[in-house]
């Protein structure tokens, strides 16, 4: 071959080999330009409505808070209360007035203004006499509620209320409309960054993203929340790529797989969720602080951590969470002792023990402990019946008919130790001295005073062993590993998507 032709073939040759490796580099930098707008986020519980402020079921705000609905002030990643739909607010010298301004240009997603009237009738309606507000407490300071202008909202405490604008941004302080809050169990309208499409009953709810809203967009278009209850099927789910995102992972026994596939990331943080063992106090042999105490020295919390949560937990001696400023470590007043356990039921005049139902509701954690404390309290003679229960009927016979003898679950509202002061909650308990400091604790506003009577509060709980204090729930979340933020941990029952994006 002419050394022109030979030269003209190879010129060819390496045009092709170079334009090929520059199709190779190229493509997949190209393929990654355009991530993802869709998430689909798994949670092992379907919520038995949509509107936070009418029930008490945690799933309500996994799927809305933040995301459907925005209270006036509102809870970060790191437990802190931040705008809402308040974008700004002013408390007078006395802590007894609010006066709160709202976003301009806020709008239902019906299209129709978010305005002071709307706040107006969503706080008078979570205090009114006919309210079904699940935290009904949070609104109980409220004296009155003025609007002088459409975007300026006062509020008039008759006392003072030092965790007042935290409980304003609490799921149960959403802001509604009054043409659609009756509607909003089934199709929800609020006024957040997401807007309702479907709820496929038994599989799904779907939002997207809701392209009139005032504030910053969130990068995804797309949430499907997928219902999941089976551990087996949630792994399955994950390992699939069906999910995307599962907060609140509790096959904890499957994590250290998924943190050894560089295609997930596992993050266990923090929850709100003391888990106890409720206990009925007005039900015979209960209201006996000697059997509470008994059942307490039964229950063996390290063996319950490794078993249920799988090391994933810390123990608690009261109604407290650890990572919080205020809490005393009461977990070493009931030392693991069976035999102070029996001493404490014969001094009751139970020598033999007693039978008796312990009522569980649906989450795994609750059907694992449950068994364990079973066994545990049949080694000092209290003979245990599980008696496993479905949601609604929990709800409505132990939350609510306050109709048992003992329960478990995990209370992930923040901050809620002064439900124990609450005269018709379920646990039964009366206490002129712990509604005294909690009395007190409405009073102050300065952190460190705060703080000590948390403490006094506590400790009441824990020497009148109202109810075993076994651990707090972990965070686990398994996730694809280009998924970026999801909250590591959980100051509020949420599943907070207006910042989750894809690499």
């Amino acid at each position: 071959m002419p050394n022109r032709q030979r030269r003209t073939a190879l010129a060819i040759t390496m045009g092709a080999v170079l334009g090929l490796a520059g199709a190779l580099v190229a493509g997949p930098v190209l393929a990654q330009t355009a991530p993802r707008t869709d998430l689909v986020v798994g949670m092992r519980l379907e919520p038995p409505h949509l509107d936070p402020t009418a029930g008490a079921a945690a799933a309500i705000d996994e799927v809305t808070y933040a995301n459907l609905y925005e209270p006036l002030t509102r809870i970060d990643a790191e437990g802190k209360v931040v705008p809402g739909l308040a974008e700004k607010w002013e408390v007078s010298a006395d802590g007894l007035t609010y006066t709160f301004h709202l976003r301009k240009g806020a709008k239902f997603h019906d299209g129709s203004d978010a305005d002071s009237a709307d706040v107006t009738f969503s706080l008078d309606r979570a205090r009114g006499a006919e309210s079904v507000n699940a935290q009904k407490g949070y609104f109980a300071a409220i004296a009155g509620v003025e609007a002088p202008d459409a975007r300026t909202v006062v509020v008039t405490l008759s006392r003072p209320d030092g965790l007042f604008l935290f409980h304003m941004a609490s799921g149960d302080a959403a802001i509604v409309a009054p043409e659609s809050a009756g509607a909003n169990k089934q199709t929800p309208v609020g006024t957040g960054p997401f807007k309702f499409e479907r709820w496929v009953a038994g599989d799904r709810v779907v939002l997207v993203r809701n392209p009139d809203y005032d504030g910053p967009k969130p990068a995804l278009e797309r949430v499907t929340f997928r219902f999941i209850s089976d551990p087996a099927a949630q792994v399955a789910a994950l390992k699939a790529g069906d999910i995307d995102s599962f907060p609140q992972f509790d096959t904890y026994e499957a994590l250290p797989q998924f943190r050894d596939d560089g295609a997930f990331t596992v993050m266990v943080g923090t929850t709100e969720g003391e888990t106890i063992l409720g206990t009925n106090n007005a039900r015979k042999p209960f209201d006996d602080v000697r059997v509470r105490r008994a059942m307490a020295h039964a229950i063996d919390r390290k063996t319950l951590i490794d078993g249920v949560l799988f090391g994933n937990g810390a123990a608690i001696g009261s109604h407290f969470p650890p990572h919080r400023a205020g809490y005393v470590d009461l977990t070493g007043l009931y030392p693991y002792d069976p035999d102070k356990a029996k001493a404490l039921l014969a001094e009751a005049g139970l020598p033999d023990g007693f039978e008796t139902t312990l009522r569980l509701p649906p989450p795994i954690y609750a059907r694992r402990s449950g068994e364990l404390i079973a066994a545990m309290l049949a080694e000092v003679g209290i003979r245990v019946k599980i008696e496993p229960m479905e949601w609604a009927p929990w709800l409505e016979q132990v939350f609510k008919g306050k109709d048992y003898d003992l329960t478990l679950i995990a209370h992930t509202e923040p901050l809620d130790i002064d439900i124990y002061g609450r005269p018709d909650y379920y646990f039964n308990y009366r206490s002129e001295r712990f509604n005294a400091v909690g009395a007190e604790l409405d009073r102050t506003q300065d952190p460190a005073k705060r703080n000590a009577l948390y403490g006094e509060q506590q400790r009441i709980l824990a020497e009148d062993a109202v109810n075993g204090f076994l651990f707090m729930l972990p965070s686990a979340t398994v996730q694809k590993s280009a998924v970026q933020g999801m909250w590591v941990n959980r100051p509020i029952q949420a599943n907070d998507v207006t910042g989750v994006r894809w690499k």
